[in-house]
C-alpha cells in the first residue's frame, strides 16, 4: 500500500495538449474515483499512472518513488481492464497466477496466492474452468484475482464494469467495494458513470477537457457543487439550471419570478440550481404545468414546465397529475445553488 501523488501532470499528442496540469493526492489506502464525460482525459491519466502512456510534464510519485521513467513492471501496480484480458486458453487458476509465475514464483506460493484471492473472490469451485465457460461477473472476478494475487501498492481500475448489464453492475460495486475495505490497498478507479463514483468513492475527482474541476467526498460535491459543470455532471436526475438575474431577494428568470436563500448578497446575472428533490408540493408555491408523470414506487418523477424553463421534479407523494394539468411547488431554499453566469462559479 501506497500513496499516489500527481503534480502538474500535463499530456501532449503533438500540438493538442490532453491534460492540462493535474495536480492530486491520494492517502494510502484511499479509493479515489477519476470521473467525467468521455473525452475527458481520465482514461488517459490513469494510463500515465500505470506507465502505459508517457508524461509530457509534471511527477507522478507512487510512495516515495518518482515513477515517471519506470516501465509498468517496477511500478508495483496492478490493473483491471474493461475487457478483462483474460487469456482463453488458460484456466482461472492458470490466469490468476500467470503474472506471479513470471516473475519467478514457487509453484507452492503461486497455488497459495492464488488459493486466497480464489476465496476472497467466491472463485474455488471455478479454479478449472476456461474463460468461455464463465459468466461476465465471474469473467472480472478472475481480473480482479489476478490483480489482488500480486500484492500490489496500487490497483487502478479502467472502467471495469461498463460490459455487465445493469443488474449485474449493482453487485459487482458492492464487491470491489468490499474488497477494498478487506484488503485496504490504495485504489484509483475511472468511471463515466457518477452513480458508480458516487457509490463507491471516498473522494471523486471530477475532470473536464482535461482539467480537474472539483475533487471531494460524494455528498460534498452533491451538496456545494463548485461550478456549473459540476453541479450539472453530478446527481442523477440532474440538477436544473435556469438563467436569469438575482435582483434584491428574488431570482427573476423567464417567465418566473423565484425566491433566494437569506443572506445572498450578490446581483445581477447568475444561474439558479436546484435539484429535483428539493422541490415540495404546496398549494402556495409556483405554478407549474406537468408534461409527464413518472411513478418508480417508493418516489414520483414530474418533467414540468415553471415558466419558460423545462424542469424536474422528484416528490415522495403521490402526484396524480396528468400531462396538461397544473401543479404547484416550492423549491427548498436552503438546496438553492447560485452560479455566476459568465465564470459558472459558485457564489453562495
Amino acid at each position: 500500500m501506497a500513496p499516489v501523488s500527481l503534480h502538474s501532470v500535463k499530456k501532449t499528442y503533438g500540438d493538442v495538449q490532453i491534460l492540462h496540469g493535474i495536480d492530486v493526492d491520494i492517502a494510502d489506502g484511499e479509493f479515489i474515483v477519476l470521473v467525467g464525460p468521455s473525452g475527458c482525459g481520465k482514461s488517459t491519466l490513469l494510463r500515465m499512472i500505470a506507465g502505459l502512456e508517457t508524461i509530457t510534464k509534471g511527477d507522478i510519485r507512487i510512495g516515495d518513488r518518482v515513477v515517471n521513467d519506470l516501465e509498468p513492471k517496477d511500478r508495483d501496480i496492478a490493473m483491471v481492464f474493461q475487457n478483462y484480458a483474460l487469456y482463453p486458453h488458460m484456466t482461472v487458476a492458470t490466469n490468476m497466477g500467470f503474472s506471479l509465475e513470471h516473475r519467478g514464483a514457487s509453484k507452492a506460493e503461486i497455488a497459495e496466492r492464488v488459493k486466497w484471492a480464489a476465496d476472497i473472490l467466491d472463485l474455488s469451485h471455478l479454479l478449472d474452468r476456461y474463460p468461455r465457460q464463465l459468466s461476465g461477473g465471474q469473467r472480472q472476478r478472475v481480473a480482479m484475482g489476478r490483480a489482488i494475487v500480486r500484492n500490489p501498492q496500487v490497483f487502478l481500475f479502467d472502467e471495469p464494469l461498463s460490459n455487465l448489464d445493469a443488474k449485474l453492475r449493482v453487485v459487482m460495486r458492492g464487491e470491489i467495494k468490499a474488497l477494498h475495505h478487506r484488503l485496504g490497498v490504495t485504489t484509483v478507479y475511472v468511471t463515466h458513470d457518477q452513480i458508480e463514483a458516487m457509490t463507491m468513492a471516498d473522494r471523486i475527482v471530477v475532470m473536464h477537457a482535461g482539467k480537474v474541476e472539483q475533487i471531494g467526498a460524494p455528498l460534498e460535491l452533491y451538496d456545494r457543487p463548485a461550478n456549473l459543470f459540476v453541479a450539472g455532471f453530478i446527481g442523477s436526475p440532474a440538477m436544473n439550471i435556469l438563467g436569469g438575474t438575482i435582483e434584491g431577494a428574488e431570482f427573476k428568470a423567464a417567465g418566473v419570478t423565484l425566491p433566494l436563500p437569506a443572506g445572498v448578497t450578490a446581483t445581477g446575472a447568475a444561474s439558479y440550481g436546484i435539484r429535483p428533490e428539493h422541490f415540495q408540493l404546496s398549494p402556495e408555491g409556483l405554478p407549474a404545468v406537468v408534461s409527464l408523470v413518472e411513478p418508480m414506487g417508493s418516489e414520483t418523477q414530474v418533467t414540468m414546465t415553471l415558466g419558460e424553463h423545462l424542469v424536474t421534479g422528484v416528490f415522495r407523494e403521490r402526484v396524480a397529475a396528468r400531462p396538461g394539468e397544473t401543479i404547484h411547488i416550492l423549491p427548498e431554499l436552503a438546496a438553492v445553488h447560485l452560479f455566476d453566469a459568465t465564470t459558472g462559479q459558485r457564489i453562495n
